[in-house]
């Protein structure tokens, strides 16, 4: 049988408002943040790709989510598939590399 205060909740309102008010824009803030980061290493690694004498010709194309890069694309050999993968995983902040790449030799 608690008795309640009229006004006793609201010393504990405005904190808790901020509270959850910073948290979520912490949240907002830090997918923001991983969005432009994926797009930077995105092109980073299209410029390493082009910047190598061994896939720079290739038409490749390059995703990232959250640092996990995706080739997709076609290349004449599985040295050259390779190459590419090489490529992308030393840009910084590839998280890692998966390769939908299809062989196709001339």
């Amino acid at each position: 049988m608690g008795i309640t205060q009229p006004g006793c909740d609201r010393r504990f309102r405005l904190p808790a408002e901020l509270l959850l008010l910073v948290l979520l824009l912490s949240a907002c803030a830090a997918r923001t943040s991983r969005t432009a980061d994926d797009l930077t290493t995105t092109t980073e690694v299209k410029i390493a790709l082009l910047s190598d004498a061994r896939v720079g010709g290739l038409r490749l194309d390059v995703k990232t989510s959250q640092g996990m890069v995706t080739l997709s694309g076609t290349v004449k050999s599985d040295a050259e598939a390779r190459q590419a993968e090489a490529v992308a995983r030393k840009v910084r902040g590839v998280r890692g590399v998966t390769s939908e790449l299809k062989i196709q030799p001339q």
